[in-house]
């Protein structure tokens, strides 16, 4: 099941942008502005504040990429960071027939790697990093991936 809604940070000063504007599109999300928000290596943060331009290979037009998080941490470490399930950041295995469900996952699979790639050239024409965090590293973090 899905979760959304809209999040108000405790710490607002940390957040870098319109902080009555944060929504959030799964608890994984929600639980890590929680995380960011309350983290005191996290100088500011924000979340869909940055747009990135990419070019899908399948329809080759240009799309919007907003990116789930950018952190600057006290350290001056800069990271743009998409929310991703583990299963979502692998290339889908080849069934023996191709059905809708895989050809939507390839889509889906191609359509990420070209957000990805784009992160990443954008992230290091600024010197940042662009990570994905997918359900072992926010566990790793102490980022609970359930309600509460």
């Amino acid at each position: 099941m899905a979760y959304s809604g809209k999040w108000t940070p405790k710490r607002k000063e940390k957040y870098c942008g319109d902080y009555t504007k944060i929504k959030y599109r799964s608890l994984w999300e929600r639980n890590t502005f929680r995380w960011l928000d309350a983290h005191p290596n996290v100088k500011r943060w924000s979340s869909e504040e940055v747009i990135i331009n990419y070019r899908w290979q399948v329809d080759k037009k240009i799309h919007r990429y907003y990116i789930d998080l950018y952190i600057e941490w006290n350290n001056g470490d800069e990271v743009i960071v998409e929310i991703k399930p583990k299963k979502e950041t692998m290339k889908p295995k080849m069934p023996k027939r191709k059905t809708k469900k895989y050809i939507n996952e390839v889509t889906t699979y191609i359509k990420n790697t070209d957000k990805w790639n784009a992160a990443m050239r954008y992230a290091d024409a600024r010197g940042w990093r662009f990570e994905i965090w997918h359900e072992d590293i926010l566990k790793n973090k102490g980022i609970k991936l359930l309600k509460g």
